[in-house]
């Protein structure tokens, strides 16, 4: 059983990733914690990404499943259902 498709449906962009947060200009201790914030809102984009990937490739693999069983059956039943 093929995969083929799937790969497709996932967004084009997603292919270069997430980019990083910048790193401060600043050496504040504050301006390390809106690093800190913004990199882990990042990984946070990142991780959605992963879990929708995964997602979206199981409902592609299930998809292409129920096409294949449907093709097997004989030419009378897929007429009936």
């Amino acid at each position: 059983m093929s995969g083929a498709g799937c790969a497709a449906l996932l967004p084009v962009e997603w292919r270069g990733g997430v980019i990083p947060a910048p790193l401060p200009e600043g050496i504040t201790v504050g301006d390390w914690v809106a690093f800190a914030d913004a990199q882990t809102g990042k990984l946070d984009e990142a991780n959605g990404r992963t879990r929708d990937a995964i997602g979206i490739v199981e409902r592609c693999e299930a998809r292409d499943t129920e096409a294949v069983n449907k093709a097997r059956r004989g030419w009378l039943r897929r007429l009936v259902g």
